[in-house]
């Protein structure tokens, strides 16, 4: 209602009624029609609001949710129907003009009717002429006609070709739906539209037509009905709007999962449907594990000295790899841990499974975090500690 208000007039008002601490309780339309804004020399102004019985009543500005079309002063929006009045009188005249035509039979100027003598005077010419009109109108309207004393009739008429008159039609359409930016084929206007435009012009008319008047009253409800320390944005939500066909939904959301910048929980939502477990997680790109489970890439060590000298016996080596496999895990479940704060029942056996270490050791491990702060270089190092000993 108060978007047709702000279409049609240029303006939508509604009383802000408040609770005693000053909290908004209840919003109260207010036809356009019923307000006039007084200007006070202060340089403000207030509202005169004439109520359904005729009584006046003057609110404050800070009592009226005052939301404004395109406006010329800052005060008052400009109503579209006055702005485009010269367009809306000539459809209404043409729309009036059709139903004369074609209630007379689609002949707008009927016929005249030649006499080759002459009528006695004015009367009689008169009485002929009403005569004639009731033969011929009415119930007796296509009835044969019959004219005596060498009379013959003529008739003339104007073709709707000659007049225009459905050239104007349309354009009269495509003018109004031009005042509020709808595109023609929302209002059954095809003409010009293809199944390959369709969902071209559906996605312009949110974007260049919805969008707008969607900020406008963002930007309205921000500045006049919430404080400044209200931690809160209002945002109209177009998304199912410009869903567009399952081919562009699926290729969008694949994007979003596979570069990491949506998650698969995310998507689920967006198509209505019920989020899973363990889905929450973005992706890496490369390797698609879940960004928690990611092994953070060393950099590459300089090639050894492959000399007689710098050989490590085998067992030096498997140790070596041994402490290699167990950090690189370690680092991952600290990340983990520190990041949600507890350590459950499953992360016990993820942990005695990666590690490789039995399962009480883990239990042991996880009962001596209990109580302590969860900081993720102390997790790291208990953790390779638990696996290297246990692997020793």
């Amino acid at each position: 209602m108060l978007q047709g208000h702000l279409a049609l007039r240029g303006n939508a008002y509604n009383q802000i009624i408040t609770n005693p601490r000053g909290e908004i309780i209840e919003l109260v339309p207010i036809h356009p029609d019923r307000v006039r804004i007084e200007l006070l020399r202060s340089g403000e102004f207030r509202y005169r609001v004439t109520d359904r019985f005729g009584d006046e009543i003057i609110l404050p500005r800070g009592d009226v949710w005052h939301l404004r079309g395109l406006s010329s002063d800052g005060l008052l929006g400009m109503s579209p129907i006055e702005l485009a009045r010269e367009s809306l009188g000539m459809a209404l005249a043409a729309q009036e003009y059709g139903a004369r035509f074609f209630a007379n039979d689609a002949k707008p100027t009927g016929g005249w009717i030649e006499f080759p003598g002459s009528f006695r005077d004015a009367e009689a010419k008169k009485i002929f002429r009403e005569s004639y009109q009731a033969a011929q109108s009415g119930a007796n309207r296509g009835k044969v006609l019959v004219l005596e004393n060498g009379m013959k009739f003529h008739e003339v008429g104007v073709t709707n070709k000659d007049a225009q008159f459905l050239e104007l039609r349309k354009f009269q359409i495509t003018d109004i739906a031009r005042i509020f930016r709808v595109p023609p084929h929302m209002i059954a206007d095809l003409d010009r539209a293809t199944f390959s435009n369709i969902e071209q012009q559906s996605l312009e008319f949110v974007m260049h037509t919805m969008t707008p008047w969607a900020e406008r009253w963002e930007a309205s409800i921000g500045s006049e009905l919430l404080l400044d320390g209200d931690d809160l944005e209002v945002e109209f939500d177009f998304a199912n709007l410009m869903r567009g066909d399952a081919a562009s939904r699926s290729a969008y959301y694949q994007s979003g999962i596979q570069n990491g910048w949506l998650t698969r929980n995310e998507a689920r939502i967006a198509e209505n449907l019920n989020p899973l477990d363990g889905l929450d997680e973005p992706l890496r790109p490369l390797n698609m594990v879940e960004e928690g489970d990611a092994e953070e890439v060393e950099p590459e060590a300089e090639p050894a000295d492959l000399g007689t000298e710098s050989l490590i016996p085998a067992e030096e080596e498997a140790n070596a790899r041994l402490h290699a496999v167990v950090a690189s895990a370690a680092d991952r479940w600290a990340r983990r841990i520190s990041r949600s704060g507890v350590i459950d029942d499953k992360d016990i056996d993820l942990i005695a499974e990666a590690l490789a270490v039995p399962l009480a050791s883990v239990q042991c491990w996880a009962a001596e975090q209990d109580g302590q702060t969860l900081n993720e270089c102390d997790l790291r190092q208990s953790l390779t500690r638990l696996g290297t000993n246990s692997g020793e």
